[in-house]
């Protein structure tokens, strides 16, 4: 039975020029190079210049997946931007990305769902395109976490970076089973009980101002592993296929702990996962596409590699997606 499916057509990234190293916490925290390391995996993370918005680091990753596509802006349908950290309360950044990439057709909204955002917005993206509503759609994941940071907390501040990567889904038909190029699965998941424990503690309505990040580290770690591993297993069942038949795990960069234990639930070794929280940190919901517009220009994941993709973030928030590359 043919079905239409999303297919990766195009990835791309962007990361701002400015890389602060481990030491540079060293000289306004009680911290160091070697603490941040042995706990996160984290050596480095790139910072948006003062003045550079969110908006300027998606279009150009968009600008990116664009050329790696070899499509043009009026072929693209939709642009759906995943991001905690817009540039305005309102319009959406994607407006702004729509406007720069002179695309006057089409729509383009923001998806807000933390760290979990790219997934949740590649699921849509994958809705749309199967549902008939759109042929192309750009989803970007951009983020200045850099501008919520409280800098005197270094259980936090030392764990976050900036940057946007875009992929562009375009429809195919496919057979409708597990072999299938494109998206094969979703599964998403929030629990708003756990809001306390990833926060930022300001707000439009609640106190007028942007806030600061909030965040215990132990707790989030302990629903990290056990929610990723799950979700990444529901939506390979979804798609009629087992840990065994993944090529690469595609994870949200948060913590190479994290990662690690992740992986070693699912049965899959660490030379399958595509890892780059060393040179990035945290991106959020920047940190899926980044991951993987780098394992695919690393010649990482080649065409016909299934790859699981994972995240969890504030919300709780957390879901996966299978993808036939």
């Amino acid at each position: 039975m043919q079905t239409h499916r999303a297919i990766i057509k195009g990835v791309g990234h962007y990361l701002p020029e400015r890389v602060v190293p481990n030491s540079e916490f060293e000289k306004t925290l009680d911290t160091s190079d070697a603490w941040i390391r042995t706990r996160t995996g984290i050596e480095r993370r790139h910072f948006a210049a003062e003045g550079q918005l969110t908006s300027d680091l998606a279009i150009r990753a968009a600008r990116a997946a664009l050329r790696d596509a070899v499509l043009s802006v009026d072929e693209i349908d939709a642009v759906i931007v995943a991001t905690s950290t817009p540039d305005q309360t309102f319009p959406s950044t994607a407006t702004k990305v729509q406007a720069a990439l002179d695309m006057t057709h089409g729509f383009a909204f923001d998806l807000q769902a933390v760290c979990a955002g790219f997934v949740f917005a590649l699921s849509n993206a994958n809705a749309m395109i199967v549902s008939g509503q759109a042929r192309r759609v750009m989803v970007i994941g951009a983020e200045t976490f850099s501008r919520i940071m409280d800098w005197q907390d270094r259980s936090t501040c030392v764990l976050f970076g900036d940057g946007a990567g875009a992929v562009i889904l375009e429809a195919s038909e496919g057979t409708g089973g597990p072999n299938d190029q494109g998206i094969l699965a979703t599964d998403l998941h929030s629990d708003g009980r756990f809001n306390s424990l990833l926060y930022v503690d300001g707000g439009v309505s609640s106190t007028q101002t942007t806030g600061v990040l909030k965040m215990e580290g132990p707790e989030i770690f302990k629903h990290a592993v056990q929610k990723l591993a799950q979700t990444a297993e529901t939506a390979l069942a979804k798609a009629g296929l087992t840990d065994r038949d993944v090529d690469w795990i595609v994870p949200h960069q948060a913590n190479l702990r994290i990662i690690k234990a992740t992986a070693q639930k699912m049965h899959v070794p660490m030379e399958r996962v595509v890892v780059t929280v060393q040179n990035h940190g945290n991106t959020s919901a920047a940190s899926i596409p980044i991951a993987l517009s780098v394992g695919a220009a690393r010649g990482q994941i080649k065409p016909g590699d299934l790859l699981v993709a994972e995240a969890i973030g504030g919300g709780l928030t957390w879901g996966s997606v299978v993808l036939r590359w």
